[in-house]
């Protein structure tokens, strides 16, 4: 009943800071950041405040001529601010559509070009640096969060106008725009509505509910992803003080973790794996933590075992959840101290019971195995219901209501799926570069990142980065790389010369055509 009711209430984004408000008016929100739209309110805003700032803004959004079913694209500099005002666009009835602030001014138009006409709310800064002047033309209108420039509205002129009430609209209506990750090219448009976002309430709302409501819940979310529209809603209608960041530096993050101890940490693997710093600070920052929750990509079993064994909590969880921004979570499964870092780092877990299912298809006629993968494919109701301006695009990946997922593994006789690669990174050679991976952050402490990609010849190359860029040792990486497959000599890098996605992933196509053109 909790979950059906906290499903029912999560799919209004528009007033979802009222109804919070409404049950626990004095619960903060705490922020590593100040907002752009608000600074004077400082980094730490009660929920009463937060619903007064989306109400303002859906407010000034009218005012500049935004109505129901309209689409306002938000792509403006980083930070939480993007998340309230895709609350505001909802709360007039306007399809909020996020576009990362990371995607190039080129990516931005062509995406703009695909939603015919929408307003844009961007910033000073993104149009002075980033963004090309046809987006005037591709724009209906072009509006300010902050800043000023010519031929733009400025939201900020528009302080206050009087405000509208809130417009609710049917489940099956588009609620929201997502892009994807852009891994494999250019982003598609994902649209989700509200019966899609309750349907992914449910298994998500289960692990929020191992962690009492009077402990602090901490996201540190890209803003533009559909994750932050199902893990924040969770979290502030059941009762949590949110702790939001944008940023992931360890440094920050222990320091706001001191001051406000969370609960539970929502995060991208890759940041996680950038906290693996703080298991060793005095302070324990992650010490309060009693559950760990990841989805996105693989998560490697070192890293789970340094944030289980940095919490003090008798009998920490890390949930590691499967799934993609077009269908939600699919599968999940726990990890506990006894059973961390020398786990198969490989299994995803199983299925929700009632919820979500997966099938693996043959590739080749074999059946999949370890040794032979197949295609995953997987059911679920949060599936969205098509790619903008790509829907014949969209319906290739459906088949009788499975949707394949791009990525290949196994099913074991228990059913636990197990992932190996993405369809598009597969190397000759290699059984399953994830695994590869696994293997060498347990064995090299030192490592922070190492991706396989295919060389110029083929053959895989391994692309690492230490920690501190301290130079790699030879005689450590010949012998973690004993008994591993075939691998060409490997290639130290900085972490920040990768090439990431809004969600921190690595983008390992670009990563080989960067290493080719080195090569």
């Amino acid at each position: 009943m909790l979950l059906q009711r906290i499903g029912n209430r999560g799919i209004r984004l528009g007033t979802l800071f009222d109804r919070a408000a409404a049950r626990y008016p004095a619960n903060v929100v705490v922020l590593d950041h100040t907002l752009d739209i608000a600074p004077e309110r400082g980094r730490r805003l009660t929920m009463t405040e937060v619903a007064d700032l989306v109400d303002d803004f859906a407010s000034r959004l009218w005012a500049a001529g935004a109505r129901a079913g309209d689409r306002v694209v938000i792509h403006k500099s980083n930070g939480f601010d993007i998340t309230l005002l895709a609350c505001s666009a909802a709360r007039i009835g306007a399809v909020p559509a996020l576009l990362s602030p990371k995607l190039d001014g080129d990516t931005v138009a062509e995406l703009l070009r695909r939603m015919d006409r929408p307003y844009l709310l961007t910033d000073q800064a993104k149009l002075d640096n980033d963004l090309p002047g046809s987006v005037f033309d591709l724009a209906s209108r072009v509006l300010l969060a902050s800043g000023s420039h010519e031929g733009a509205t400025e939201l900020p002129s528009l302080a206050g106008t009087s405000r509208v009430p809130a417009v609710q609209m049917p489940p099956d209506h588009p609620t929201l725009i997502t892009h994807t990750s852009g891994t494999t090219g250019t982003p598609k448009l994902a649209v989700h509505t509200g019966f899609t976002f309750q349907s992914r309430y449910r298994p998500q709302g289960a692990i929020a509910a191992l962690v009492p409501s009077r402990e602090p819940v901490a996201i540190h979310v890209s803003f533009v992803h559909s994750r932050m529209f199902t893990a924040m809603p969770i979290a502030v209608l059941q009762g949590h003080q949110l702790i939001v960041l944008a940023h992931d530096d360890p440094a920050v993050v222990a320091d706001v973790f001191t001051q406000a101890p969370p609960g539970l940490i929502e995060a991208h693997p890759n940041s996680f794996m950038r906290w693996e710093e703080l298991a060793d600070d005095p302070r324990e920052p992650l010490g309060n933590v009693n559950v760990f929750s990841s989805t996105f990509d693989a998560i490697h079993p070192r890293t789970v075992h340094r944030m289980l064994g940095a919490s003090r909590r008798r009998a920490p969880v890390f949930m590691q959840m499967y799934g993609q921004s077009e269908v939600g979570p699919i599968a999940g499964r726990p990890y506990s101290r006894h059973r961390g870092a020398d786990a198969d780092g490989r299994c995803v877990g199983v299925p929700f019971p009632g919820m979500t299912a997966v099938r693996v298809v043959s590739r080749d006629g074999a059946t999949p195995s370890k040794s032979t993968p197949g295609y995953i494919e997987v059911r679920s109701d949060g599936r969205i219901v098509t790619y903008l301006g790509e829907h014949e695009r969209y319906a290739k990946q459906v088949n009788d209501g499975w949707w394949r997922m791009g990525d290949v593994g196994y099913r074991t006789r228990w059913g636990c799926l197990h992932l190996l690669d993405r369809e598009v990174d597969l190397i000759p050679g290699i059984d399953s570069t994830l695994a590869v991976e696994d293997a060498l952050f347990a064995r090299m402490d030192e490592i922070i990142e190492a991706i396989l990609v295919p060389g110029p010849d083929g053959r895989a190359v391994p692309v690492v980065c230490t920690r501190d860029d301290e130079p790699l040792d030879r005689d450590r990486w010949d012998a973690a790389v004993a008994g591993l497959p075939s691998m060409a000599d490997p290639v130290q890098w900085r972490l920040e010369d990768l090439p990431h996605t809004a969600t921190t992933k690595i983008k390992r196509l670009e990563l080989a055509r960067l290493l080719t053109e080195r090569s």
